[in-house]
C-alpha cells in the first residue's frame, strides 16, 4: 500500500475515535457526576520501504491513539430536594460495596432499598465509616450534615465515607460512572457534602457538538485525499492496460 494512503488511514482511525469520545460525552451531558474526556494522540514516526520513484528508507509520521483524558473538574450542583441525593463540592469520591469489591464515584444519587441501606441506581450501598448505613423507620427525617453525618431521630446513625487520592488521572473507569484504582484513599483536607443535591454532568454539549463538527470535518478531508489518491493510481493503471503492446 501506498505510504500517504497509510498515513491518510491513521488519521481516519483517529479521527474516528475522538468522534466515539464525543459521541459518549454528549450522551452523558446529563449524567450526574459524569466527568468529560477527550482523546489523546501522538506522532509515531517509523521507517517505510521507499515509494516508487523514491530512494533510501522513508520517515512516514503516523497519528498513534495516546489513551483518554479526564477533565476531572467539579460539575454545577443542582439542587433535588430528594432527602438522599448527596453531591461533594470540592474533592473526593462516593465509597460503594460492589460485587467486585470497593469502587468509587461521584454520582450522588442514592435512595433507600428494601433493606433501609442507602445504595446507588445500580443497588451498589453506599460505604459509611463503618461500613453499609441502614436507616429504619424509627429514624425519622435523616439529615446529612457537611462532613458527612448522618443524623436521624434517635441521634447520629452513621458517617458517610468520602474518600481523595492523590493522582485523580490514575483512576480506571469501571462503568456505570464508577472507578477503581490501587491507590491508597484518603481523606479529602476538606469536606462539604451537600443533601438535596447532585453535582452534574462537567460535559458542555454546545461546545462538544462544535468539537465533533471540527472532527468531523478533517475525517472527510483526510477520506477525500485518500479517494483522490486511490482514483489516480487506478487511472494510470487503465491507461497502462490501454496502451498497445510494444
Amino acid at each position: 500500500m501506498d505510504n500517504s494512503l497509510l498515513v491518510s488511514l491513521s488519521h481516519q482511525i483517529a479521527a474516528y475515535r475522538a468522534i466515539d469520545v464525543i459521541a459518549n460525552n454528549i450522551a452523558n451531558a446529563s449524567t450526574p457526576g459524569f466527568k468529560r474526556e477527550s482523546a489523546k494522540f501522538e506522532e509515531y514516526v517509523a521507517d517505510m520501504n521507499p515509494a516508487e520513484g523514491q530512494t533510501g528508507t522513508q520517515q512516514i509520521s503516523f497519528v498513534k491513539d495516546a489513551g483518554i483524558v479526564r477533565d476531572s473538574s467539579q460539575g454545577q450542583l443542582n439542587q433535588t430536594g430528594a432527602p438522599f441525593d448527596l453531591a461533594i463540592n470540592g474533592k473526593g469520591y462516593f465509597a460503594v460495596q460492589t460485587p467486585q469489591g470497593l469502587r468509587y464515584t461521584r454520582d450522588g444519587h442514592f435512595s433507600l432499598d428494601a433493606a433501609g441501606q442507602i445504595v446507588n441506581s445500580n443497588g451498589y450501598v453506599l460505604q459509611g465509616d463503618g461500613g453499609a448505613i441502614t436507616i429504619t423507620p424509627d429514624d425519622g427525617d435523616i439529615r446529612i450534615a457537611p462532613d458527612g453525618t448522618v443524623s436521624g431521630r434517635t441521634g447520629q446513625l452513621a458517617k458517610v465515607r468520602v474518600v481523595d487520592f492523590a493522582d485523580d488521572a490514575a483512576l480506571t473507569k469501571e462503568g456505570a460512572n464508577l472507578y477503581s484504582t490501587d491507590q491508597a484513599p484518603t481523606v479529602p483536607a476538606v469536606l462539604d457534602i451537600r443533601q438535596g443535591a447532585l453535582e452534574g454532568s462537567n460535559v458542555q454539549p454546545v461546545l462538544e457538538i462544535s468539537h465533533m463538527i471540527e472532527v468531523m470535518r478533517a475525517y472527510e478531508a483526510t477520506a477525500t485525499l485518500s479517494k483522490n489518491q486511490q482514483d489516480m493510481q487506478t487511472d494510470a493503471v487503465e491507461k497502462l492496460g490501454s496502451m498497445p503492446a510494444a
